[in-house]
């Protein structure tokens, strides 16, 4: 029973709100309530949580982990609101986790783009696919920002974050979309040349010497000379 509690504690941890409140956490100490408002603040409908407790239910793992510890003589008062900070370890999982994040977006744009092959043989539901891929991307140039400056830290982090996602959409959508337009002329020039292969390899067979063995007839339907 100790062993599999050890690989309990040990699991990797999948959760994307739990580290999104971790890296609240990092950011700044809080109190589960404010926790929770700036988690709604930050991550908009980016990350929704599924109800309200979801943020102290997050906090009570992350606390399990060893991720976040209460902070020393918060918890005091009619009303204690224990404040929690991030751990070493809880730093140190977090910047793993974000590295592991950047090579798993890579990973699903290559899979996305290697699924996509799959319907070269029907060009009209790849341009299909690739219509709904740059009406996405365009929606998300339009999006609001997700951070607000209600509840700015004294660092200004919410001012960051908005003015690294508008940049981030805007380089990225003008890349999404040059993309999508390369991958479609790409299918079309692919569909094209398989077609050129076929009418050919029709032309040319209905062209070929036509034999039937034992018949004593040759190309054209003529008798051999023998």
């Amino acid at each position: 029973m100790g062993g599999g509690n050890r690989e309990q504690r040990v699991a990797p941890m999948h959760s994307s709100v739990n580290w999104a409140l971790l890296g609240l956490i990092i950011e700044r100490p809080s109190y589960a309530y404010a926790l929770a408002q700036r988690f709604e603040r930050t991550y908009g409908h980016a990350l929704p949580l599924s109800s309200p407790s979801h943020a102290y239910a997050a906090l009570g793992t992350l606390k399990e982990r060893g991720l976040i510890e209460e902070l020393p003589g918060t918890r005091t008062g009619p009303q204690p609101k224990p404040n929690f900070r991030a751990t070493a370890a809880g730093m140190a999982e977090y910047h793993e986790y974000l590295i592991g994040q950047v090579a798993e977006e890579r990973r699903r744009q290559k899979v996305f783009f290697l699924q996509l092959t799959a319907l070269t043989r029907d060009p009209a539901k790849a341009f299909e696919v690739l219509d709904t891929y740059e009406q996405a991307c365009l929606a998300e140039s339009c999006e609001p920002r997700i951070a607000s400056n209600e509840d700015c830290s004294p660092d200004d982090a919410l001012e960051l974050q908005a003015r690294l996602i508008v940049e981030e959409r805007r380089l990225a959508v003008g890349a999404k979309i040059e993309w999508a337009r390369f991958a479609r002329s790409e299918i079309k020039a692919l569909a094209n040349a398989r077609a050129a292969t076929r009418a050919g390899g029709q032309e040319s067979g209905g062209n070929a010497p036509r034999r039937r063995d034992g018949d004593g007839l040759q190309s054209g339907g003529r008798e051999s000379a023998s």
